[in-house]
């Protein structure tokens, strides 16, 4: 068989990881044993927090329509309620940046959901 010389590829592969651990604190940044450990770990938190991230955000979001529901006399699933059965569909984002930024808007669409409930 012959003889592998690996030498160039095995540097190639430390060196990305390397570059990918600029940064880290101490040995994470220069030793390649370290670096690699906590590259893994970090795209593993990166993966977690991307789904984490869409978490957060529906709860903020469900906090301002509860905020804005409860100041026209509902609570928040009432107001959801009552839009799915007027048939208004928007989604819990476009209903939060109406609470906020134009709340006669939204006083607009809790008096739909309101009638839509009876």
């Amino acid at each position: 068989m012959p003889r592998v010389k690996r030498a160039v590829h095995a540097q190639k592969k430390r060196r990305k990881v390397l570059e990918e651990a600029k940064g880290y604190w101490g040995l994470k940044s220069t030793n390649y044993k370290y670096a690699k450990e906590q590259v893994e770990h970090s795209l593993a938190y990166a993966y977690r927090d991307r789904k984490n991230k869409k978490r957060t955000f529906r709860r903020l979001w469900i906090m301002r329509i509860n905020a804005g529901a409860r100041a026209h006399g509902l609570s928040y699933n009432q107001f959801i309620a009552g839009l799915k059965a007027a048939n208004v569909e928007l989604d819990r984002k476009v209903l939060a940046d109406l609470a906020v930024s134009d709340p006669a808007e939204f006083g607009k669409l809790a008096a739909q959901a309101k009638s839509a409930l009876g």
